[in-house]
This record gives C-alpha cells, sequence and structure tokens, in this order.
C-alpha cells in the first residue's frame, strides 16, 4: 500500500500498474536521493540569505560576517562526511577549537541535507528579518520528505546539522561582534583632509571599529596595511590635487561601457533616492554579496557536487571577510576625504560623482580588496581561465557581464569605483596589492582538501 508522501507525488492515473505495485512492494522512495543530487540548494540557501540582507540593510562588513558563519557550519559537514578527503576549518581558523560533534552518533543522517541544516541554524541567528530564509527552509525541508526520505533519517540529519551550527555559533560568540555593538560613534574632525558626511544622507560613518572583529587568518587587522595615502593638498600641482582631478575629468569623459561597469558593481546597500523632500532608500547587494554570487555562479558552471559546492562557498566567504577586516582598518586609519567633498570644495562646488558616495574613509578602496581577495581564492579552487556569465545582479535590475577569469573580474570591480567617481586612483591600485597579501597569505594557511 502506498504511503501519504508517494499518494502525494504520484498519481495512478498517469501511471501503470505495475511501477505503483514495485513502488508499494519496495517501501522506499529514493527520489529525494535524486533531488539532493540535481540541485544546488545550498545556493538557493545563500541567495535567500542575501535577500535577507538587502532587506534589512546591513553594512559591507556585517554582512561579509554573516555569509562566513553560515558556510563555515555548512562546509564542517562536509568534512565530517569525507575526512579522507576534507580537511576541517575547525582548528585552522584563529581561536577556533576541532569540532567535538561525533558524526557516529547519527548512522542515519543524509549529510548534505545537514549541511543544509547547518547553514540554516547558524544564519537565522545572525539576521533581523527571519521571514525569508524560513521560507527557503520550510520548502526544502518540505520537497525532501515529500520526495521520500524516511523520518528517521530527516531527523537525524536535522539534529546533526543543528549540533555542527552549535558549535560555530560558540565559535562566531567570540569574535568581538556583539561588543563592538556597544563602541562609540566616528566623530569626525576638523582636519582638512579628513573624511566628512557626505549628501543626499550624510549618514555617519558604519563600522569604526571593525578592526577590532577576529579574522579567521590574518595575525591581526593591520598585518597587510597599506603604503599611507598621498598626502593631503590642494595645491593645484600637488599629487593630492591632481588624483582628485582625475576622477572628475573622468565623471567628464566617461563612456557607456565605463558607465555600464560602475553600475554594475556598485553594491552599496545605502544607496538613496530623493525625490523633492522625501528620501528613500534602494536596495542594493553589498560587494560580498555580490563575490558570494559569483561562488554560486562557478560552482554551477563548473558542476560541482554539494561537497566541492561547499568548500567553494565557504572558503570565498573566509577571503571576504578578512579582506573587509583589513581595509576598515586602514580606512579608520588614514580618515581619508572622499572626492566628491574635496571636489566640492577645492574645484567645483556643483560637481557630483556617478555612484552615490558609500558612509565611509575612502582608503583604502573595499571593493578592490576584497574582489581581489575573493578572485584570488576562487582562481586558487576552480583554476583560470575561467569563463563565466555574472547574472548577480538581474534580480536588482542589471544585466549580466562576462568574464573569462576571476581576476580580470575583480579588476573590473576594483577600477569601476573609478569611474564611479568615489575613488582615487591609489585607493584601488593598493587596495588590490593588499587584497592580493591577504589572499596570499590565507592560501598558504587555509587547508581544505587532505592531499
Amino acid at each position: 500500500m502506498l504511503s501519504k508522501k508517494l499518494k502525494l507525488l504520484f498519481n495512478p492515473y498517469l501511471l501503470g500498474v505495475g511501477l505503483l505495485l514495485s513502488l508499494g512492494s519496495c517501501g522506499e522512495n529514493n527520489q529525494y536521493k535524486q533531488l539532493l543530487a540535481d540541485n544546488y540548494y545550498l545556493i538557493e540557501a545563500n541567495e535567500s540569505l542575501t535577500e535577507t540582507l538587502v532587506h534589512d540593510i546591513f553594512s559591507p562588513p556585517v554582512a561579509s560576517r554573516i555569509y562566513a558563519y553560515p558556510s563555515i557550519a555548512s562546509y564542517e559537514i562536509v568534512a565530517l562526511s569525507a575526512p579522507g578527503k576534507y580537511a576541517s576549518l575547525m582548528g585552522q581558523l584563529n581561536k577556533s577549537k576541532p569540532l567535538s560533534v561525533d558524526p557516529s552518533a547519527y548512522p542515519k543522517a543524509n549529510y548534505q541535507l545537514a549541511s543544509l541544516a547547518a547553514y540554516y541554524k547558524v544564519a537565522l541567528q545572525l539576521i533581523f528579518t527571519e521571514q525569508f530564509l524560513i521560507e527557503n527552509r520550510d520548502n526544502l525541508f518540505e520537497k525532501i520528505q515529500s520526495a521520500g526520505m524516511p523520518d528517521e533519517e530527516f531527523e537525524a540529519s536535522i539534529a546533526l546539522g543543528d549540533a555542527v551550527a552549535e558549535e560555530i555559533l560558540a565559535y562566531a560568540s567570540e569574535d568581538n561582534y556583539h561588543q563592538s555593538r556597544s563602541f562609540g560613534k566616528y566623530t569626525p574632525t576638523e582636519d582638512l583632509g579628513s573624511w566628512k558626511p557626505t549628501p543626499p544622507a550624510y549618514i555617519e560613518a558604519i563600522e569604526p571599529h571593525w578592526n577590532k572583529i577576529r579574522p579567521f587568518f590574518l595575525d591581526s587587522a593591520s598585518q597587510f596595511a597599506p603604503e599611507p595615502p598621498p598626502a593631503f593638498d590642494t595645491i593645484p600641482e600637488s599629487t593630492f590635487y591632481q588624483d582628485a582631478k582625475a576622477v572628475m575629468d573622468a565623471r567628464i569623459n566617461i563612456d557607456d561601457e565605463q558607465e555600464e561597469i560602475a553600475f554594475f558593481w556598485d553594491c552599496n546597500p545605502y544607496k538613496m533616492n530623493v525625490k523633492g523632500h522625501v528620501m528613500y532608500a534602494e536596495k542594493k547587494i553589498t560587494p560580498g554579496g555580490h563575490w558570494m554570487g559569483i561562488a554560486g555562479i562557478a560552482a554551477k558552471t563548473k558542476k560541482l557536487d554539494w561537497k566541492a559546492t561547499s568548500e567553494t562557498m565557504a572558503t570565498t566567504a573566509i577571503y571576504l571577510f578578512d579582506g573587509f577586516i583589513s581595509c576598515w582598518d586602514e580606512k579608520y586609519r588614514s580618515v581619508l576625504i572622499r572626492p566628491e567633498t574635496y571636489i566640492n570644495i577645492y574645484m567645483d562646488k556643483n560637481w557630483l560623482p556617478l555612484l552615490q558616495t558609500p558612509p565611509f574613509p575612502e582608503y583604502t578602496s573595499g571593493h578592490s580588496v576584497v574582489s581581489t581577495a575573493a578572485a584570488e581564492a576562487l582562481t586558487k579552487l576552480l583554476g583560470e581561465p575561467f569563463h563565466f556569465v555574472d547574472s548577480t545582479e538581474v534580480k536588482f535590475g542589471l544585466g549580466v557581464r562576462e568574464f573569462d577569469s576571476f581576476r580580470i573580474a575583480s579588476s573590473e570591480a576594483a577600477i569601476s569605483r573609478f569611474f564611479g567617481g568615489i575613488h582615487y586612483l591609489p585607493a584601488i591600485d593598493n587596495g588590490v596589492e593588499q587584497g592580493k597579501g591577504i589572499a596570499n597569505l590565507i592560501n598558504q594557511k587555509i587547508k581544505t582538501r587532505i592531499e
């Protein structure tokens, strides 16, 4: 006799009697295994998390943290599932301890479902609005159960995922994030070359204490501090003035492709639109969210299995996380004035950048640092050349762009900030070098594969 789940899945008027008898006699429907094999459910979960981050308007550094810990939790199940092939990150990450979870206590667990369960559990603890992620999780779990996963297997999988998630959450709780929520705000100074809030919203500087967050692999936030920016000056012959003039001239002479590149990589979750006296936020993805999207696209392009997909997502998230810590350390050391402010005071009071200036100091360029780091992570994992179509921004009203390598994409992301009028060239050039240094260090330290 058919179970209730099978009755839901199979219409007896469309199936032959012999098939029905066969299904009834075997007592088990393995369709769920094919569902798990054929779909990139982890990437769907990441996309749902991105939707949440856009909705809640998390800052780029905080978003990188929210991407990282769920991805690590997911990957840790991979390491448990194939201990002879994949190495656990716990014990490698700064101040982490090896997992104490014993997988033999969950003999009926499906590791792929456990990996997803761990991801959801951690992610839900790090966000405000839970609706999107809960709907995504519940729909997935219902699909798997309806496709015939036995109750014992389902329950063991969730239990294993929850056990790993609890240890990752405990590790996350010690990274100084929660303590940093009570740290003081940044107060702009009267120094002529220092950062000031920019129009239209004049938002206060975000995350001035992000360098106090524990990195995953860096020895300290300042380990890859770049050379200082050019000395502030207002004399037309000075390097600083000429750097600002280059930004202004680029805005004047911008061509269609450069403009498309600037908007494609904007990734400013603080973009504000003004109509008359009304100001409202425009929902945008963060830079880290864009690169997590690229990681998912790369996994599909390469047709990676669920284990390698989880490895790719976790590794990318780790490089992004340390990249933001390093970048933000420099931002609040140099606290450099933005081109918009400088140009309006010393060159042209009516000049506006193509993109809206984000609310934090200029040097170095976050896009340059984290895009370079992420690209190096993906290149190490998946190689070069690697052709892919970046459709990450389609959901947010933009088109697609094609690239033949992750490094080419990261170079474009970096220079996009110059085209957008929000960064001087030294912030981009030195930001790229900063990102390379971070990536090279993590490349030497991280080990996900057992030789």
